[in-house]
């Protein structure tokens, strides 16, 4: 993908994509109405009725070839977010009455090939004795000291099989108490990390520093409309659960064949019980119902209306393209003019073909849309049925592009092209390329006037280099971070 046609095309998606990130920020306020503050970065509490479940909030997904193992792909799924490292002496449980699903569409087809599911228990020690969590340091999670546990079973879904169980009632690792309770957490992410069957993944469940970065000042008509307003990471501080997975790709391949088949969709869910509630007692009853779902960043909060958000959140991605209010946001998108309004920057021309193949198809030639690159569409897996093929909101990921050496924060626009929206990194600085994007800057070239951004280029914790990459969670109050 070095030809001068091939990156004028990657410069006219680039733009068309971005447009969509930039609704963490300028869009996400007039959207969601005043007063929403913090709630509105990436997919946190992005739906009225979400809001008010955290637990099962999905937050952000991200999908990518490892780094430091590039025959398999890491898969990291985040929920509960805007979590104060402070807040005890319950702090933050995954959900007993969930399950915590990422979601695999290999075909095309808007349906899950495959399913990793997490589902947790308690292990409560404290009883009418105490209030407290831990009641001494925790060196490892079978600690006496440790009265609370969250315990993991992870299961393999395939349609048409019985499950596989791959992990069984594992140890989660807690809630970072504190340096004192828990003076080395790496040693006890550590141990609740663990090998899958024949030793060729890994998975772990965890509390984790909130990866994703930006300054919500963007709320002040663009950074204080001067620019003026910038530099403070406003996730900093939080913390996020987390499940990781990291599976070779044939796991994840069409027929098990990533040569032939190496495009994936990606998405995460939840599903809950209803709760039956008596004093001083909550009882799961029912069927599971999807409560929550997140594929690229920043759709339902910048491209769905505030009408629609639950009813998309209730939706599997095989449906979307039977929504027709949700599909015409998509050709005829809110953000662009807001923007323009704002701004006085004038909104592409509609319908939005290039953002339906975004969000929708995916980007390659064979969608028939107006990018006209092969990027990462199902469509290019040759052992699909094209007549089984659907338009669906997924990450997608083309697992043969291969590991960049230096990931570049910018992706696309400083030439790195393995980032959003193909798949996304960690480090994918989704904010500044949008701004640049909205102002046509190109690959290696840079409109220099927004060249600082929001001046937020990283997370408030660096990223590790290995699985689950994610860095440790956040000890101090969120007033004090950084």
């Amino acid at each position: 993908m070095t030809t001068r046609r091939t990156l004028a095309a990657v410069g006219r998606w680039k733009s068309a994509t971005l447009l969509l990130a930039l609704g963490t920020a300028v869009a996400g306020a007039a959207l969601a109405g005043p007063g929403t503050g913090v709630s509105q970065a990436s997919s946190h509490r992005e739906a009225p009725l979400i809001a008010a479940d955290p637990q099962v909030d999905n937050t952000d997904l991200y999908a990518f070839s490892s780094p430091d193992k590039s025959d398999t792909v890491t898969l990291v799924a985040n929920w509960y977010p805007f979590q104060e490292p402070n807040g005890g002496p319950n702090f933050y449980p995954f959900a007993t009455d969930a399950h915590y699903d990422i979601n695999i569409d290999s075909q095309g087809t808007g349906k899950p090939d495959l399913t990793y599911r997490w589902t947790f228990r308690n292990e409560d020690r404290r009883g009418d004795r105490t209030f407290l969590y831990n009641n001494g340091v925790v060196k490892n999670l079978t600690d006496k000291t440790l009265l609370f546990r969250q315990h993991y079973t992870l299961q393999e879904l395939r349609a048409g099989r019985k499950p596989v169980t791959l992990v069984k009632d594992a140890i989660a690792a807690p809630s970072n108490v504190g340096k004192a309770s828990m003076p080395d957490y790496t040693r006890l992410r550590g141990e609740a990390t663990r090998l899958l069957p024949g030793g060729s993944g890994r998975t772990v469940a965890t509390q984790a520093a909130d990866p994703f970065f930006l300054d919500l000042r963007v709320f002040d008509l663009l950074y204080g409309g001067n620019l003026s307003e910038t530099g403070h990471n406003t996730l900093n501080g939080y913390n996020v659960n987390t499940l990781a997975i990291q599976v070779p790709k044939s796991k994840l391949a069409y027929k098990g064949n990533a040569n032939r088949n190496p495009v994936i969709g990606v998405w995460s869910s939840t599903e809950r019980r209803t709760m039956k509630l008596s004093p001083g007692k909550q009882t799961a009853t029912g069927p599971y119902v999807q409560v929550s779902r997140l594929g690229n960043p920043l759709v339902n909060e910048a491209v769905v209306p505030a009408g629609l958000k639950n009813a998309f959140n209730a939706l599997p991605p095989s449906q979307d393209h039977k929504q027709p209010k949700v599909v015409a946001k998509v050709l005829d998108p809110e953000l662009p003019k807001l923007i323009k309004a704002i701004y006085g920057i004038p909104a592409p021309k509609t319908p939005r073909r290039d953002l339906q193949e975004i969000f929708l198809t995916g980007i390659a030639k064979a969608a028939g849309g107006p990018l006209a690159v092969d990027l990462n569409s199902q469509l290019l897996n040759k052992d699909i049925n094209r007549k089984r093929f659907v338009p669906a909101e997924e990450l997608r990921l083309n697992m043969s592009t291969p590991v960049t050496a230096k990931p570049d924060r910018l992706g696309v626009l400083n030439g790195d092209f393995q980032g959003f929206p193909n798949g996304r990194r960690l480090g994918d600085d989704v904010v500044d390329i949008a701004i640049q994007a909205l102002e046509g800057a190109t690959p290696g070239h840079l409109v220099q006037a927004l060249a600082a951004g929001d001046g937020v280029n990283g997370p408030g914790r660096p990223f590790a280099g290995t699985f689950p990459y994610i860095a440790l969670p956040f000890t101090n109050a969120v007033n004090q971070a950084g």
